[in-house]
């Protein structure tokens, strides 16, 4: 099995892109795209054994892990500086892992090119409006009015708490303890890094843009259906439950499976996720 290679591509605005392959190219593809405050780390525990059925392709995104900011920032940008990255990597059909702002990125690359998409892997990500909970009042009143106050409270998370937070939130004791600090503390050291905070601000903007395009993604997923596999925490408290019924009914033949974790599943259950994601991949390309 080939060992995971990190690499870097250099964009047309002259930032750059860390990201991880694992794998036989010759293998269908699987994209893993990460949320807030993370990196391609979030897939480190599970790239080995996914690398066993499929090219793996793990790219940190555009101002997180290892990769530079780009001179603009939206989920478009990021987008399309993954497409640039497929293209370089000559990827042709391809599995989606969608997981919180990897959804707005990972809709933008399959919109794009439907055809292409083999299937999604959904894990903890929003697509609906249903996912968003009173938590979300602050944000939802800076979309539609940006005012100082309104930005304040929209990003007070932006914090060494609110960064630790985002792992062991809601999440039971005995099941946060075998989440390592070492994880939060190295996301929050890059959100320290020249230019990061103000990123994160505009992304926290732009994820209404997002949420503006909801319809637009409910009629793709009508007409395209394509195959699905849904993996939940439970303990979520940024996405509420009721968006796993949304998915469930936007796809009525996905697969979903949900666990006794929080918005980053792969940090306490990456062995089962694994093994399903596997599962999932090799029905899907007898299908």
């Amino acid at each position: 099995m080939p060992a995971a290679d990190r690499r870097r591509f250099r964009l047309s605005g002259n930032s750059e892109l860390s990201y991880v392959t694992a794998g036989d190219v010759s293998l269908p593809a699987i994209l893993l795209l990460h949320g807030f405050p993370s990196s391609s780390q979030t897939f480190r525990d599970v790239m080995p054994e996914l690398s066993r059925v499929a090219y793996v392709v793990a790219p940190d995104l555009p101002g997180f892990g290892q990769s530079d900011v780009l001179p603009a920032t939206s989920f478009e940008a990021y987008g399309e500086a993954i497409l640039k990255l497929l293209e370089h990597l000559n990827i042709g059909p391809r599995f989606i892992y969608l997981h919180d702002f990897g959804a707005p990125v990972g809709f933008h690359v399959a919109m794009q090119a439907p055809e292409k998409v083999l299937g999604l892997v959904v894990q903890n990500a929003n697509a609906h409006r249903t996912g968003f909970g009173p938590g979300w009042a602050g944000t939802i009143a800076y979309w539609s009015d940006p005012s100082p106050e309104n930005e304040a409270a929209a990003t007070a998370h932006l914090t060494f708490e609110g960064t630790r937070d985002q792992y062991i939130a809601g999440v039971p004791p005995e099941v946060a303890a075998r989440i390592s600090s070492e994880i939060w503390e190295e996301d929050w050291r890059v959100m320290c890094l020249p230019g990061r905070k103000d990123m994160h601000r505009a992304l926290i903007a732009d994820y209404g843009n997002y949420a503006g395009r909801f319809d637009a993604i409910a009629t793709w997923l009508a007409e395209h259906q394509p195959p699905s596999l849904m993996l939940w925490g439970r303990h979520d408290v940024f996405f509420d439950f009721p968006e796993v019924l949304s998915w469930m009914q936007a796809l009525p033949r996905m697969e979903a499976h949900v666990f006794d974790g929080g918005h980053f599943l792969l940090e306490t259950h990456a062995a089962q996720a694994a093994a399903l994601i596997l599962d999932f991949v090799n029905n899907a390309g007898k299908a």
